[in-house]
């Protein structure tokens, strides 16, 4: 399954088993508001409505759970509508850190990379009830960390995402203008599970 969506894909991404906690939902709606104003959320709520998965952002309880179908079906509408790049859904996996109120629980983490990456699976878990985020390797001396997603099977579009996402919470906690981020094994590129390389 590629980028494209129509309402037998929605039907598709629907099925997913598991829940995604509202937050996701409304970190999407402001991003697209800030960058694209209300006509902009008007625009994408019509498109989704549309597509058979009527979205209103603003009505998003950030704290409740959702069908984790519809955090993919967001991505994918906002993605369709504006012709986002890539590099732009990963600018808004980024920006969710910076807003999100699962990461303000954790602030108190953020002052060291060990840390973070101690309290990282719980994170997670404050976010989906699907999928474990593992801590696979770490060398601080040569400034890198693995991050193993397992039992997640959503959609290429979230690999994208969470890119953004996992910058985002490691430029909290590393001070450097190099960091880099990159998928080095993919479940939809025949990979295991998923496996994020972060350099700094």
């Amino acid at each position: 399954m590629g980028e494209e969506i129509n309402s037998g894909i929605v039907k598709e991404l629907m099925k997913i088993k598991g829940e995604a906690r509202g937050v996701h939902l409304k970190n999407d709606g402001d991003f697209v508001l800030k960058e694209k104003g209300k006509e902009g959320i008007e625009k994408l709520e019509k498109e989704l409505e549309k597509l058979g998965c009527p979205i209103k952002y603003g009505k998003i309880n950030q704290f409740d759970f959702y069908p984790a179908g519809m955090r993919i079906i967001s991505l994918l509408a906002i993605k369709k509508t504006f012709g986002w790049t890539d590099e732009k859904i990963e600018e808004l996996g980024a920006y969710a850190m910076q807003v999100s109120w699962v990461i303000k629980l954790f602030t108190k983490y953020f002052f060291s990379i060990e840390k973070t990456l101690k309290e990282a699976p719980k994170i997670w878990s404050k976010y989906f009830t699907i999928g474990e985020l593992e801590v696979e390797k770490y060398d601080f001396e040569k400034n890198y960390v693995i991050l193993k997603v397992k039992n997640f099977n959503l959609h290429p579009i979230y690999c994208i995402c969470l890119k953004g996402v996992l910058l985002g919470v490691i430029k909290m906690v590393v001070k450097s203008k190099k960091i880099i981020c990159e998928e080095i094994e993919c479940l939809f590129k025949n990979g295991k599970d998923h496996e994020f390389l972060i350099k700094w």
